[in-house]
């Protein structure tokens, strides 16, 4: 375990990096962060601690001051990019550090940077998260970690900073393959509760009470709990969670599914449904609005 007081690296200030490094500050760590927005690096020093925040030009320049590094980037793509560019953590890392990647990447990429940083004798685990702002600015996110027991030794108390569950789910790149599969499923749901409320509106339904037949039976899901009455009746489309983002998930599952031979068509048709709404509404609309754009479709 990192010694006490030693800052933790931080390399990824969006959306979602930002309330999870802040979550950090809040229960005492120091941080040494990195991101190329300006605006990022202000809004995470506003408010800090004196010291408790400093920035690094280059991931490198973590690398050379945190034992422990949290990655959290859009995808595997720009962990790539961190890790192996110009400036990058890869030639940076020591014998006993550990980088945990905690976005959405794939899991045959966490495993070919897992195994470059054992080369250099550190270690790469996988940690995604599951819940949305909301839950990454309280601290109460779900996180799966794939990875040996020494590396989860030194990842657990820094996980649990952020987050309320931790399930540790196998070997390193496990976290990743459970993470995208979960979104699939969770994906399926949400479309799925999007056209039956599509069709209940159509034969004039009440669909507040659709909604209530749909929680109190089989249909439940955590799209019809969290998603039908909070964002999608109202009009809100609102849950934190953006459609390209979806779409990057369901393409990570499209990967497993070519990896393994399971020709999943459910996934198939989700996989292309998705895409057509990112292409008519953007990849920045909410996931919330699959529902806006079937009711274009029809």
């Amino acid at each position: 375990m990192a010694a006490a007081g030693a800052p933790v690296g931080f390399i990824g200030l969006g959306m979602m990096g930002l309330p999870m490094a802040r979550s950090l500050l809040r229960r005492g760590r120091h941080l040494i962060a990195c991101d190329s927005s300006e605006a990022a690096r202000a809004a995470l020093a506003e408010g800090a601690e004196p010291g408790a925040v400093r920035f690094a030009a280059t991931p490198a320049g973590v690398a050379d001051e945190a034992e422990v590094i949290v990655l959290m980037l859009p995808d595997s793509r720009i962990v790539a990019q961190v890790m192996e560019g110009e400036g990058g953590l890869l030639a940076a890392l020591r014998p006993g550090q550990l980088v945990i990647d905690m976005g959405s990447s794939l899991p045959a990429e966490t495993q070919r940077l897992a195994a470059l940083a054992a080369a250099r004798g550190a270690a790469l685990i996988d940690a995604p998260v599951s819940g949305s702002v909301v839950k990454a600015t309280a601290g109460t996110l779900a996180i799966m970690a794939g990875g040996d027991d020494a590396a989860w030794a030194r990842a657990e108390p820094v996980l649990r900073d952020m987050g309320e569950a931790l399930i540790r789910t196998g070997a390193t790149g496990s976290a990743h393959a459970m993470k995208a599969l979960n979104n699939y499923v969770y994906a399926a749901g949400l479309l799925a509760s999007a056209e039956a409320l599509r069709m209940a509106e159509a034969m004039r339904l009440d669909l507040g009470i659709f909604a209530d037949v749909l929680n109190a039976s089989s249909g439940r899901n955590v799209a019809t709990e969290t998603k039908v009455k909070q964002e999608i009746l109202p009009g809100r489309y609102q849950g934190g969670f953006q459609l390209g983002l979806m779409r990057k998930d369901l393409e990570t599952a499209g990967a497993i599914s070519a990896e393994t031979g399971v020709e999943a068509q459910a996934l198939q048709l989700c996989r292309a449904l998705w895409g057509e709404a990112v292409a008519a509404l953007g990849p920045k609309a909410d996931n919330t609005e699959i529902h806006r754009f079937l009711g274009r479709a029809t």
